[in-house]
């Protein structure tokens, strides 16, 4: 069964859709059958780990790769075998790929000069794009004289300045360092905000897709496996894949029938009272700051089921101790039945 997506506007038209889409390379299917919608002013990201066939998706969106079937449909029509230069997209990978031998602004212009605009429109939209990614001073610099997020910031200005119906974005942070890659999401989220430009942005990193997106489509295997936005696969994800890919998550099994119940760490609750609960034995308390995190053995459960304190329940306060006894609950709203599946095997495509 193909995955599917509804647009995020009710009743708008989607700006993007995607229609069983599939390719191979030789005998293995890098996507299998995958329909998605994104709407007009949406920040779609595509998410999932190595190998799952995310950034080949894109890549057939932007006919970058030939599709060996299905459709690609933008703002209502079929550019399945349409040229990549003749589709009204814009696209910024990880690598910057600017011209070297031109300014800043001349990198932005480049595209607005192939088609003809003339310099009384061309100018004013080039500053324009450079405020908007907050360098409008170094339009006369080379890209020798920017840092890396800099030079990003020049890539996503060159694809915005034509006007594109829909930004694709393929790993564009990936090569920048833990500190700048988070200032980055931060200025690309305030960017989507401003110019109102459907963004389909691919990533590996959760917390990054969590952090921008306002819809996320979860891909396992070259299938969708959840689209939704980041309250929902957090907190009511569909499936054991997508529930242990984003965040942390304790699996119990409860049935014996091929369920599992998912509880989040920060959804236990633990008592050194007796009552009603899951029984268990302390084995070590880590301090990391913002939260105490606890793992406790339990009977009957293969795995340690971790909890996470915070603020007055943190351990300093509660004076947990290894091998004490205690109780774990929580909520029931806080628990999610799955089924019990093979997590992904993670291979290059």
């Amino acid at each position: 069964m193909a995955a599917s997506a509804s647009p995020a506007v009710s009743g708008a038209a989607p700006a993007l859709s995607v229609r069983r889409l599939r390719k191979s390379f030789g005998p293995v299917v890098a996507v299998d059958d995958v329909s998605l919608d994104a709407a007009p002013g949406e920040f779609l990201s595509l998410l999932g780990p190595s190998g799952c066939g995310k950034s080949t998706l894109l890549r057939m969106i932007a006919g970058l790769v030939e599709a060996d079937g299905g459709q690609v449909v933008l703002a209502g029509e079929d550019i399945t075998r349409v040229a990549v230069h003749r589709r009204n997209l814009g696209l910024v990978f990880q690598s910057y790929a600017l011209f070297p031998h031109m300014t800043v602004f001349e990198n932005v212009a480049f595209g607005l000069r192939r088609r003809g605009v003339g310099a009384a429109e061309l100018a004013p939209r080039v500053e324009r794009m450079l405020e908007l990614v907050r360098l409008g001073p170094l339009g006369a610099r080379p890209p020798r004289e920017l840092s890396g997020g800099q030079q990003q910031r020049v890539a996503v200005a060159r694809a915005l300045v034509n006007r594109p119906a829909v930004l694709l974005l393929d790993e564009p942070l990936g090569a920048l360092d833990l500190k700048l890659r988070k200032r980055l999401q931060v200025e690309l989220a305030q960017i989507h905000r401003e110019i109102g430009t459907t963004f389909v942005y691919v990533t590996h990193d959760q917390e990054e897709a969590m952090s921008m997106a306002t819809r996320i489509a979860v891909m396992n295997d070259g299938r969708v496996e959840q689209v939704g936005v980041p309250s929902e696969i957090y907190y009511r994800p569909t499936s054991r894949f997508v529930a242990d890919f984003i965040g942390e998550s304790n699996f119990l099994d409860v049935t014996g029938n091929g369920s599992v119940l998912m509880v989040r760490p920060e959804s236990i609750h633990i008592s050194t009272d007796a009552r009603e609960g899951l029984r268990g034995r302390v084995l070590q308390t880590s301090f990391l700051g913002n939260q105490t995190r606890v793992a406790v053995a339990c009977d009957g459960v293969e795995a340690p089921v971790l909890a996470s304190l915070f603020g007055r329940e943190q351990v300093g306060e509660r004076d947990l101790n290894p091998d004490q006894e205690v109780t774990l609950w929580w909520e029931p709203d806080d628990a999610v039945l799955l089924p019990e599946t093979q997590p992904p095997q993670e291979e290059e495509t």
